[in-house]
């Protein structure tokens, strides 16, 4: 129903049915166009790459939840975008009356569009607020030719980050019964990642024989240039630019003291300042001079012990870091990535590490605190609690069956990824009977 999106422009009629899973089958069935590119699945449809969709299913008995503005959907690749859909139709849908304004980000039509649908799909995430995005593929040399694509796209994340110009936050989702690999951990770690600049907005280039590379930096208002010699090369190898601003980094500090202090965490930042003096050195000078001016006080009267703690890291540090947590922690499907834009009034659920687990819950719930929906704030917390009580009542994926019982795992003990959606919804649907969570 919720689908792929880039033909000529459409529009979705106010279809009421009473049987919502007759009307989404049957939509799905009209609307996809499949295909096989290189053993591949891929599907199209009649939407434009941006549109609006409004489910009006109701589930029996039970009184939707009105969402009083709309979330920003962004679509993914291959499996992502399917598994995506299953829980819009059993797990969001059934129980909200929510618009979502709709892009498809999916490689091909973010190559028939020149990747604008990826600016787009930023942009309308910073008019509502609220956003929700796939794991999308970023092309390589092999996939440019797998996919007969017209250029090497940059990747949808890098972009979308550095229009909302925000910080990542991952966290692992503990569950009792999945072990750890670092059994030492016993409580969370949440992973702060500048999402701006550096190597993901990087110039990077192929030096084909010997020469001088130099960086020239041109002031504005017609002052001196400053040139500098980077390396005299004598044969051929391969040379990198990258670049940071002070008014993102401050960003990325307050937003991370913010967040420490609400857990009442513990922060740190890392860096190289013993290699790289300037460009480090400007991000540690950056988080001190903020944490003296605006946050010792309170972080020192508070004396913040109580969790696990927040670390601070440069954009690729984290991106690295977070791939390291998550497994130390049990599983990278078990961790939850929001990004938080400079000015905090902007926050995009990604699928962390390509999974589609605890990503929904966060999302709803930056729209339940915006709108103060505490209908819609009930009903979030009730799906997170469903999602973990049903891992830890023993029904999973087989990637975290494979934790417990070893890879060598009969079919009994996991279920497959529609069955485990089934065992949530069936849980949730008992749980939105139960008494509303006290705030």
């Amino acid at each position: 129903m919720l689908s792929s999106s880039f033909s000529s422009s459409s529009s979705i009629l106010p279809v009421r049915n009473k049987s919502p899973s007759v009307f989404l089958s049957s939509a799905i069935s009209s609307l996809f166009r499949n295909g096989a590119l290189n053993n591949r699945v891929f599907f199209t449809a009649q939407f434009p790459r941006a549109v609006s969709l409004r489910c009006f299913a109701s589930s029996t008995g039970f009184d939707r939840v009105k969402v009083q503005n709309p979330i920003v959907g962004m679509d993914g690749d291959e499996m992502t975008r399917i598994i995506w859909c299953m829980i819009k139709e059993k797990l969001i849908l059934p129980h909200l009356d929510l618009d979502i304004k709709y892009f498809n980000l999916g490689i091909m039509n973010r190559d028939a569009t020149d990747d604008k649908v990826t600016v787009e799909s930023a942009e309308a995430a910073l008019r509502y607020n609220v956003a929700i995005k796939c794991a999308t593929i970023t092309p390589d040399e092999t996939r440019v030719k797998e996919f007969g694509l017209k250029s090497m796209w940059r990747s949808p994340n890098g972009t979308i980050r550095n229009i909302l110009n925000g910080t990542v936050f991952r966290e692992p989702i503990l569950c009792k019964n999945i072990p750890r690999l670092v059994p030492g951990w016993k409580k969370p770690i949440c992973i702060g990642r500048h999402a701006f600049g550096d190597q993901y907005r990087a110039t990077d280039r192929v030096i084909t024989g010997p020469g001088k590379l130099k960086m020239v930096f041109v002031p504005e208002g017609g002052d001196k240039p400053v040139e500098l010699e980077v390396y005299n090369f004598k044969g051929p190898g391969v040379a990198l630019a990258m670049y940071n601003v002070d008014e993102s980094i401050r960003v990325f500090a307050e937003s991370s003291m913010s967040l420490a202090f609400s857990k009442k965490w513990p922060l740190y930042l890392s860096t190289k300042n013993t290699i790289l003096k300037k460009y480090d050195g400007r991000f540690k000078d950056i988080f001190q001079d903020v944490y003296e001016k605006n946050w010792k006080d309170k972080f020192e009267e508070h004396s913040l012990r109580e969790g696990g703690y927040v670390w601070a890291c440069k954009n690729y540090d984290g991106d690295v870091q977070s791939d390291l947590l998550a497994q130390g922690f049990g599983s990278l499907g078990l961790m939850t990535s929001v990004l938080l834009s400079s000015d905090g009034k902007t926050l995009e659920a990604e699928a962390a590490h390509g999974t589609h687990r605890f990503e929904v819950p966060r999302d709803l719930s930056c729209r339940a605190k915006l709108d103060k929906n505490k209908r819609l704030l009930d009903f979030v917390q009730k799906l997170e609690a469903a999602c973990i009580e049903t891992v830890e009542a023993g029904k999973m994926t087989k990637d975290l069956a494979i934790l417990i019982k070893g890879p060598k795992v009969s079919r009994e003990f996991y279920l497959n990824t529609g069955d485990f959606i089934d065992a949530v919804a069936v849980n949730l649907e008992q749980k939105l009977w139960q008494p509303t969570v006290s705030e």
